[in-house]
This record gives structure tokens, sequence and C-alpha cells, in this order.
């Protein structure tokens, strides 16, 4: 049996898996925490990989591996392979005036014709903005960013500072794919090229940044094994779940996201879908909300019931509530832009505010929140045919049972699994016989 390895290095923890090359069957598994914090040193990621791999057993029989990981963090790097300063992750809004900054200056239509995207405090090039804006001599030290992902496959090939690495700090040898390039905000779909003039705008100053690897191509560690490009999490869950062109992935975890393999690059001036590539050589275009399977754990909190009794009571209502409905924005929402504001219950009656209504409204009204971001992909011409549903929210009844309705598609729900590093694992293989 030949071995290759996956992993996922979320934001919450480390995952890997070793599976068969030739059916994907996993052999053996293994996790590890990560810290709580929108900012982190990425040693605390090193440490959590090394722990999963003693985990799952170690690589010593592994051909050939791939990390996928959290997109968008911002991995700087002195000229001796150093941190710079803790990562600055995807969920870290403190460069929120950078973006706006960005898009005055560039204008949103450029922007996403140049990148797919238009900025936001997620995306890459706007922590950089905000480094050189308000630490300028951390700014000044960087010459070379990455992505946890991209750092992680540099540190497990063998590359990191000197004296504490066999391969040395060779900033030249980091790698990425199309995926998590796409994330950055100076990285141009069109051409596979990095913006540098984007890069420099954020930055102030030019650096080295990640060989991008094709979906094919392999780079080897220390001890000769094939390693591949890795992936971004959401490309890697595409991957690992054979995602094809007509499939849009809906996840329903603390936030949702939708997102749909396609043939054809996608751009929204308007900054509702991001046109990330995938890992395979299409596109990824996604849609990000920030309520999501919260608005049941709220709803079930109020009700006083666990999650199984609030898909009971939502399956007992009939469609529509009685007209009770549920606008979920809890926490603001992303999509759409509307992040001062509070969600709402309206259409209640003596006859409507029921247990029950409340339970299905709160089904509906996320669904619908994730609906809108459908729409918002369909509106861009990206072809729809059927749902995967993955996440924890995906494990409720009732949100299987409503989901078909509210989203309009098909909806199929995959058995729960590590779906980021199965896709890792399952482009190990694919370099393997490439």
């Amino acid at each position: 049996m030949t071995l290759v390895m996956g992993v996922d290095s979320s934001t919450q923890s480390c995952k890997v898996v070793i599976t068969d090359a030739a059916t994907g069957t996993v052999v053996r598994q293994g996790r590890a925490s990560h810290p709580d914090g929108t900012a982190v040193d990425p040693e605390a990621w090193w440490t959590a990989l090394q722990a999963a791999l003693a985990d799952a057993g170690g690589v010593d029989d592994v051909e050939a591996w791939a990390v996928g990981g959290q997109q968008h963090g911002m991995v700087a790097l002195d000229a001796d392979g150093r941190v710079v300063r803790d990562a600055l992750l995807w969920n870290d809004t403190r460069s929120a005036q950078a973006a706006a900054d960005l898009t005055a200056e560039f204008g949103a239509d450029e922007l996403a014709r140049r990148t797919g995207l238009v900025p936001v405090a997620s995306f890459t090039i706007t922590k950089l903005r905000w480094l050189r804006d308000h630490e300028p001599e951390n700014a000044a030290r960087v010459a070379a960013v990455a992505l946890p992902h991209d750092w992680l496959t540099w540190r497990l090939r063998g590359f990191g500072p000197e004296g504490e690495s066999p391969r040395g700090p060779v900033l030249d040898e980091l790698v990425t794919d199309r995926s998590d390039a796409s994330g950055t905000g100076y990285w141009d779909p069109a051409t596979g090229g990095y913006d540098r003039d984007l890069l420099v705008a954020a930055l102030g100053h030019d650096a080295v940044l990640p060989r991008v690897l094709g979906p094919d191509e392999w780079v080897t560690d220390a001890a000769g094994r094939r390693v591949g490009g890795g992936t971004g999490d959401n490309a890697g869950a595409a991957l690992g779940l054979a995602a094809r062109p007509g499939d849009v992935v809906v996840s329903i975890g603390t936030s949702g996201t939708v997102f749909a393999v396609s043939e054809e690059r996608t751009i929204d001036p308007t900054g509702t879908v991001a046109g990330f590539a995938d890992c395979t050589g299409r596109f990824l275009p996604l849609v990000a909300t920030l309520n999501a399977a919260r608005v049941l754990d709220a709803i079930a909190r109020v009700l006083g019931v666990d999650h199984a009794e609030l898909s009971r009571l939502a399956l007992a209502a009939q469609p529509g509530a009685a007209g009770l409905q549920l606008v979920p924005y809890f926490e603001g929402e992303r999509t759409p832009n509307l992040p001062d504001a509070t969600a709402s219950l309206t259409g209640m009656t003596l006859a409507s505010t029921t247990r029950e209504n409340l339970a299905r409204a709160a089904v509906e009204g996320m669904l619908s929140g994730l609906a809108a971001g459908l729409a918002a992909l369909r509106g861009l011409g990206v072809p729809l045919e059927r749902a995967l549903l993955i996440g924890g929210g995906a494990q409720s009844g009732a949100v299987r049972e409503i989901a078909p309705l509210v989203l309009g598609l098909p909806v199929e729900v995959p058995e729960p699994g590590e779906y980021v590093a199965l896709g890792a694992a399952r482009q190990a293989a694919s370099v393997l016989s490439a």
C-alpha cells in the first residue's frame, strides 16, 4: 500500500490524515489544538503540526504529502527566515481601514479586474498595509511574505531560521498554490502571476513571494518525498469532496461559506463574490456570511432545548412558519455588507408565535442568508446544479430537510469528514503519479 499525507492547519487546530494513495481510505490520523486569538505566533502552528504528526504515527512510511490551511493570514519573514511579528489571521479586523484606503486608491472595479477581489479586512494585502502604517519598523524588516500553509510547507520541507532547520533560511524555496495565492489581493488570476505594484502599495517595498505551483507540480522535502503546493481551506474542502463544475458547497459552521467549482473566472466589483481560484486549475467563486450555525445555537438557548429538539420543533411547523420570519443578523452581516445590522423577528401574531414556528423560522432564516450567496453566484453566471451541505449545522435533520426548499437545489449531505486534509492528501496522491 502506498501512503500519502494531507494536513489541515485551520484556525482552531491541526489535523493530519494518512491515506491509501490508490483508494483515499484513511489509514490513520492525528490532531492537535491551536491557540485562540486573531494574531498568533506561527511557531504555535509548527508545534501543533509536530504533535499531530506524532499522533498520526509519523511520516516515515509516507511517500508524498501536502498541506492545506486557513487562508489570508500574514506570515512576515525577515532575511534570516525569522517571523517578524505574530501572524494576523483572516479574522483579525484591525486592517478594515487599510482595506478602505486601498479601495479608495485603486478603485473597486480596477482591483476586482486585477485580482478578482475587492479588499476587506480578511485579505493579506490589507494586513500588509496595516503593518506599513502602524509598525513601519517591522514592515521595513519584511523580506518575504507567506501564508500559513506556505510557511508550514516550507518548514516541513526542512527550511527555516538559521540554526533551527536543516536546510536553512532559503526564502526562494517558499511555494504555494493558486487557491491560496488568489486570496492575497496581489495575485492576478488572469495571468497566474503576482501584481507587484499592489504588493508595493501595501507593504511599501517589494518582497519574496512563494512560487505558485501548478496543479500537478511538486517539490521535495529533505527526505526526497514529493510535496504538493497545498491548498487554501475552501479549495481543499472542494477537492476532498470531489466537487465538480455545477456543484456548490454550502458550509454551515460558525460562519457560513458558499463556494462553487467553476470553469470560468468571476469578477464582482461589489465585492460580494470573491473571485478565488482553486487548486486544480479551475476557479472557486465564494460568498461568506457571518451568521450560520450560531443562529441555531441562539434560538436553541432561547427555547431552552438541545439541537435535536430544536430540529424536531422546526419540522413540526409548516413551511413559512405561519408568517414568522427571522432575519438572522445577530452579529451584523458580511453578505450583504451590513456590519452594524441586528437580527429581527417579524410576522408575530398570537397564532404564529409558537415554539415550533420560532424553531422553523431560525432554520429558514439561516438558510435564506446562505441562499443569498447562491443568488449572487447565479448573478455572475456561475452554473449551480447541486448543493453539498457540510459543517456542523449540516448535521441538523431540520436543516437537511428544509435546505432544498430554501436553496432551490437538490441537496446532498456527505458523511462528516476532515475534507480539507483529505483534499490535501488527494493532491499528494496526484503529484505522486504525475
